[in-house]
């Protein structure tokens, strides 16, 4: 699709809302969880550049949850209920490296396939490995560029979800980080206050802070 002439202001702000609506409906139901990429694929789609059009992940967010609300109003809360609880079940068994809940499971945005994040601190990364491998789990290690500070990234199946598993050294849980894909503070969450996320009868419709 050719790309469009430069919009008027007025035509720029109506751009960046139809990307936004589109990127936001592309991680609710293709299960992207990176906003710069879903924000650059919506606007390829639409027949846009990549330039000032693109809107900030801020918008895209509030499309996201307005599109689940809408669209996903039962699936959705079902579905996340059902993510935490398999994010509960690994951080009991990981339990030894001290566990964090993070991402959209943690703020309530995770899509139909979403990934499980969760980051362990431990003092090797091979010390996770070498329980996984103890208890016959199969892991990947993943081939992407580490986040500042982290040690590795492993990726293992739980209930068939697939489950992050991002390693830290221990010093790194007091560091307050960006989440690399959303842009918004690296919010965790132990497992005291997974089970209070899932004690609530209705799913709350803005992160908690924790």
């Amino acid at each position: 699709m050719p790309r469009r002439s430069k919009p008027t202001p007025f035509a720029s702000t109506t751009h960046r809302r139809e990307i936004a609506s589109l990127a936001a409906r592309m991680m609710a139901e293709d299960g992207i969880d990176d906003y710069g990429y879903a924000k650059r694929k919506a606007a390829r789609a639409l027949g846009f550049g990549e330039g000032d059009l693109l809107p900030g992940n801020d918008e895209v967010e509030a499309e996201l949850r307005a599109y689940q609300a809408i669209y996903q109003d039962e699936e959705h809360p079902r579905r996340l209920r059902e993510l935490r609880g398999i994010a509960l079940d690994v951080m009991g068994f990981l339990a030894d490296f001290n566990p964090h809940l993070t991402g959209a499971v943690l703020d309530g945005t995770a899509g139909r396939y979403a990934i499980v994040d969760l980051d362990l601190f431990a003092d090797s990364a091979k010390d996770v490995e070498i329980m996984l491998l103890s208890r016959n789990i199969p892991y990947d290690i993943s081939e992407k560029r580490l986040q500042d500070g982290q040690e590795a990234k492993l990726r293992i199946e739980w209930d068939g979800t697939p489950v992050s598993l991002a390693i830290y050294p221990p010093l790194a849980e007091r560091q307050v980080r960006r989440n690399p894909h959303s842009g918004h503070q690296h919010n965790r969450a132990k497992a005291g206050a997974v089970k209070a996320l899932l004690a609530e009868p209705a799913i709350p419709a803005a992160p908690v802070p924790f």
